[in-house]
């Protein structure tokens, strides 16, 4: 029989060697689509921080403004015979208010250049004087100087947004009335103070007196609601899905719908907030109240996940050292479990109340679009919310609800920020690492 040939010293080497080459042409393939993976992940993620980056230099840029607002000094006197046969909160402020102007220029004459000169004072400079007079009735008779905010036009003027250079036909500001605003930086009466109505006033059609306190009052009613319901339903749901309930059928299904119903789209549970709390039980329209059982709809399934997923982190030797000492097995899941669960639960819920405070379509279907001047004082009141009042401002023509929407933008995320952070100082502070 013919032998087989036996393989050689070199014969070895040499497939030793083509063997080590494939490998180490493999080894350089791998390592080269590796360094292309992190460059393309580092690249992502700087892309993504720069249009952060952008985004919220374009809000700022626009919003920081609104926090000033301009002011022109007047003084005023509040005539003794304008309140003889009247009661105070049934005077002519704003004649008050023009005398004070007509003093400050008496060569102005003629209705058109009055009516120019009374342009340059917002409206709410009368409410300004009536308010003043109701909390103190020796005015009366004084002559006393009030800075009192400017028209939404010369505050756009004073803070750079509107081109004086351009002809006089193309700008809301005609020739004269840029010569009195000069005249009044020059006096020393027109100055940019902080705009304290920007969180004192509710909302209004002129962007010098519009605020956000009404959208606050309105967040704040709602997220109680929401809060209220959804916490206490969504930790129990949890509780008893995953320590007392059956693992059959019925339960899978809950799952499930559980599951999917954190993926429906927010305008949905809007459609079920109109159909339910609006047209069949008849609750209020644009209230909290309906606001925050909407959100409570949306919230819960966030809620419930992050609850159960908490529960599970807790191990098992937990539940068996407490049931191996005698405790019931109430007593082993609200004694020891649930404590040691609940600072992931408390997570779960704050992040799911920030995503409540952003959102607004579902309120929109339920009336919170309003426009709502006075500050909601309870749970029926009507009112809108920050992220809707965002919505509407956004809507509208003039440059002065531009900073404004940016301004509002700039408070809601310092409160989503705000929120989120919590959320990562209560996991930190109170996670347990097993």
């Amino acid at each position: 029989m013919n032998k087989m040939p036996q393989p050689t010293e070199s014969s070895v080497g040499s497939c030793r060697s083509r063997t080590i080459d494939i490998v180490n042409r493999g080894l350089k393939r791998r390592y080269r689509a590796e360094r292309r993976f992190k460059i393309y992940g580092i690249t992502a993620i700087a892309l993504s921080l720069v249009f952060l980056a952008l985004l919220f230099i374009t809000i700022v840029g626009n919003g920081y403004s609104a926090f000033r607002q301009t002011e022109i000094k007047l003084d005023v006197y509040f005539d003794p015979m304008e309140f003889k046969d009247k009661l105070a909160a049934d005077a002519n402020y704003l004649a008050i208010v023009k005398d004070a102007m007509r003093s400050l220029f008496p060569d102005v004459s003629g209705r058109r250049d009055k009516r120019s000169l009374y342009g340059l004072v917002s409206t709410g400079a009368a409410f300004q004087m009536r308010n003043m007079l109701l909390k103190d009735r020796s005015l009366i008779g004084q002559r006393i100087p009030v800075w009192v905010p400017a028209d939404d036009d010369v505050d756009m003027l004073v803070k750079g947004h509107m081109d004086r250079g351009l002809p006089e036909s193309d700008r809301r500001l005609k020739d004269k009335q840029l010569a009195w605003i000069d005249q009044l930086a020059a006096d020393g009466r027109l100055h940019k103070a902080f705009n304290f109505s920007f969180f004192n006033n509710g909302d209004s059609r002129e962007p010098e007196l519009a605020g956000i306190r009404g959208a606050l009052m309105g967040s704040f009613y709602t997220l109680v609601v929401t809060l209220l319901l959804s916490f206490p339903t969504g930790v129990a749901a949890a509780v008893y899905l995953e320590e007392f309930a059956p693992k059959n059928r019925w339960t899978d299904i809950i799952e499930v719908n559980i599951n999917n119903l954190a993926a429906v789209p927010s305008i949905v549970f809007g459609l079920l907030g109109m159909a339910v709390f609006l047209n069949f039980f008849g609750l209020p329209r644009s209230a909290p109240l309906v606001g925050g059982l909407v959100l409570s709809l949306m919230t819960l399934p966030t809620i419930i996940i992050a609850s159960r997923a908490s529960l599970l982190s807790v191990p098992p030797s937990i539940r068996e050292a407490a049931l191996g000492v005698g405790a019931s097995k109430n007593q082993m899941v609200f004694h020891h479990v649930l404590p040691l669960a609940l600072p992931g639960m408390l997570t779960g819920t704050i992040i799911g109340m920030a995503r409540a405070l952003g959102e607004s379509a579902p309120l929109l279907m339920i009336g919170m679009v309003a426009f709502i001047v006075d500050i909601p004082g309870g749970l029926t009141d009507p009112s809108t919310v920050l992220p809707v009042q965002i919505f509407l401002w956004a809507d509208s023509p003039e440059r002065a609800f531009v900073e404004r929407t940016s301004a509002a933008t700039m408070v809601l995320l310092a409160f989503l920020i705000t929120m989120n952070a919590l959320a990562v100082v209560l996991r930190k502070r109170f996670e347990k690492r097993w």
